[in-house]
């Protein structure tokens, strides 16, 4: 829906007005600001503060003291609760500490026995241990020193071949005796 606009301004007494209002009927700047429009305002700054302080005193005041003096007793109650189960608490801590201290005696006790016991079991354990090693070191020993004898015949073996190759591939016939005296003598000494 469009308005028509006729194009005709009432004229505004400026005198009237005061020194706050333009040719056309504005404001000029913030009304707020404007001293001929105080006295106005003044009148309803104190009716707003004084309906203010009425709704203030008779409703809001009244609840909130309520609720302060009710928050004091309960704080109150808590507070004697609180000593109480400090008291509480406090004998608690020495009943604990007591039975921590003998729960710790105990243990030791326990630990001791613990200790015997496993010392008396490690010590068989090592004693079986040690004879079982002397064991299997006679054994290895023995097997060692049959592998020595072996792996001695074996070099001789090897010696004797293979000095009779390189006499042959030299172009001489081998002799048996000597090569076996030279090898006996070199592995001597």
């Amino acid at each position: 829906m469009a308005t028509e606009t006729t194009g005709h301004v009432e004229p505004v007494d400026l005198e009237a007005a005061g020194s706050c209002v333009d040719a056309h009927g504005g404001a000029i700047g913030m009304p707020q600001l404007c001293f001929d429009w105080f006295p106005n305002q003044m009148f309803w700054l104190v009716v707003t503060l004084v309906v203010i302080f009425l709704i203030l005193s008779r409703v809001a005041l009244p609840r909130i003291a309520a609720i302060l003096s009710e928050r004091q007793g309960t704080i109150s109650n808590d507070i004697a609760a609180a000593e109480d189960l400090k008291a509480r608490a406090v004998e608690a801590e020495k009943a604990y500490e007591k039975a921590l201290a003998d729960a710790r005696a105990e243990a030791q006790r326990i630990i001791g026995e613990a200790r015997a016991e496993i010392q008396a079991d490690l010590n068989d354990a090592i004693a079986q241990a040690d004879a079982e090693i002397a064991a299997r070191s006679a054994e290895s020993e023995k097997a060692i020193s049959e592998i020595r004898a072996g792996a001695l015949e074996a070099v001789r073996e090897v010696a004797a071949e293979t000095a009779a190759a390189l006499v042959a591939a030299l172009g001489n016939t081998p002799d048996s005796a000597a090569i076996a005296a030279a090898v006996d003598s070199r592995l001597k000494g």
